[in-house]
Parts: C-alpha cells; sequence; structure tokens
C-alpha cells in the first residue's frame, strides 16, 4: 500500500510542478492545486497507512496499532485552506484577465 501512496505523489508532484512552469494562469493554479493535495497525500502517510485496524480504542488492541489522528486533522485544516485559497486566486485570475485581456502569466499575448 505505501508503494502506490508513494508513486501517487510523487505522480501528483510531478504533473504540479509540470503545470507550474505552463504559461497561462489557469494551468498554474491547477499546477498548485495539485502540488497541496500531493503535499496533503503526503502528511496523511506520514501517520502511516494501517488496514484492518479498527480506528477506536478498545480493550484488546494496542495503542500502537491506531493511526495517529494528528496528520489526519492537519490534512483537513490544509483542504479547507486549499480550497478557499483557490477561490481566491480563480477570482484574481478572473479580474487579471479582464483588466489585461490575456491569461499568460507575464501578462504578455500569445507569442507568434
Amino acid at each position: 500500500m505505501e508503494i502506490i501512496l508513494s508513486i501517487a505523489i510523487g505522480v501528483m508532484t510531478t504533473c504540479g510542478v509540470w503545470l507550474l512552469l505552463r504559461p497561462r494562469t489557469y494551468q498554474v493554479i491547477i499546477g498548485l492545486s495539485m502540488l497541496s493535495y500531493a503535499v496533503n497525500l503526503f502528511i496523511f502517510g506520514v501517520g502511516g497507512v494501517k488496514t484492518n485496524v479498527p480506528p477506536l480504542l478498545g480493550d484488546d488492541v494496542a495503542t500502537s496499532t491506531l493511526a495517529d489522528p494528528v496528520p489526519q486533522a492537519l490534512v483537513l485544516t490544509a483542504i479547507v485552506i486549499g480550497f478557499a485559497t483557490t477561490a481566491l486566486f480563480l477570482v484574481v485570475l478572473l479580474a487579471s484577465r479582464g483588466l489585461t485581456g490575456t491569461d499568460h502569466v507575464d501578462g504578455r499575448g500569445d507569442r507568434k
């Protein structure tokens, strides 16, 4: 399970960096979101990937087999903050496109 999570984090990071290097602002915003999701998966994976283990502490369950709730709380907070910043970036993108008439990162039109 850890290898699948590692591959997913690597693919999402690669795609996010590639999109960050694109010339259009929408692609940059999507790249930032992809990087944010990759970091969230990384933090979630740091807590340990446990399968077939009850999430609640019982009489016959050792505390070392339980998942750590702190990374889960951090990821939940990061998802909410990431959603808010993505919405803010999209509003700024629309305002910038309305003012400049282009959606390129540097403000210039298509180079021919």
